[in-house]
């Protein structure tokens, strides 16, 4: 009766011992974080572009970027860019100082003023820089670019965020001696649109004319619609 007893309690104890060590193994767990990207074409731009203008007279160096950015304006309207797609982005004046020995004064005020344009015909960018030019503009600072539906592409970036997490998974369980046997958890790390080539503009000579006839050309960037996601895989 004893040795039954015994018996059955190594039996009872081995099949713990069992089932503890199936339940660890089951338990596994591999957390991979992913990342996928997809690249689409801007349909829309912004331009910052201004004026700067120099003056002793505070009042004169003002008034003198108020008439050309008048005039930037009605060049841009003429053009076929919507008024209320022309904004002013933002507006300074500062002092300028000449230094003789220990005295300071000022020499000259200069006054500034830039507008961002939005554009929503990309063949049309480099024609809004050349008008804005030639009413007066002389400072650009920048171009950027954007899409006006991004999201079929972050669906799809998402997609390729999970493959990327998937195949790290993979390695990392075949290198353990482990294989994968489902998701446990999975979360969107978010998703993002940036473009890579902000400003991507030049000036070219248009045609072989013997009088240079030469404009501002702009590419339209690529965009790119980046996603990530954590997911924890069970393995065994």
């Amino acid at each position: 009766m004893k040795n039954f007893l015994k018996t059955a309690l190594s039996l009872v104890v081995a099949a713990v011992f069992l089932f503890t060590a199936s339940l660890a193994l089951a338990e596994t767990k591999i957390t991979v974080s992913g990342n996928g990207e997809t690249q689409i074409s801007a349909d829309t731009a912004v331009v910052m572009l201004g004026v700067n203008a120099r003056d002793k007279d505070v009042l004169a160096a003002q008034q003198n970027v108020n008439m050309m950015i008048a005039a930037i304006r009605q060049s841009l309207i003429a053009l076929g860019i919507p008024e209320d797609s022309i904004n002013t982005d933002y507006m300074n004046i500062y002092a300028i100082y000449d230094y003789d020995g220990d005295q300071e004064q000022v020499s000259a005020y200069n006054a500034g003023s830039t507008l961002a344009i939005k554009v929503t015909d990309i063949a049309k960018v480099g024609q809004v820089i050349d008008a804005a030019f030639a009413a007066g503009a002389n400072t650009l600072n920048g171009i950027s670019f954007s899409a006006s539906d991004t999201e079929a592409a972050k669906a799809e970036s998402l997609r390729k965020a999970v493959a990327d997490a998937k195949a790290k998974a993979e390695v990392l369980a075949e290198a353990s001696g482990l294989k994968l046997s489902g998701i446990e958890l999975i979360s969107e790390g978010g998703t993002f649109t940036y473009d890579n080539s902000v400003g991507n503009f030049s000036v070219r000579a248009m045609g072989e004319e013997k009088t240079m006839d030469t404009g501002t050309v702009v590419q339209a960037a690529k965009l790119i619609v980046s996603a990530g996601v954590t997911v924890t895989f069970n393995a065994e």
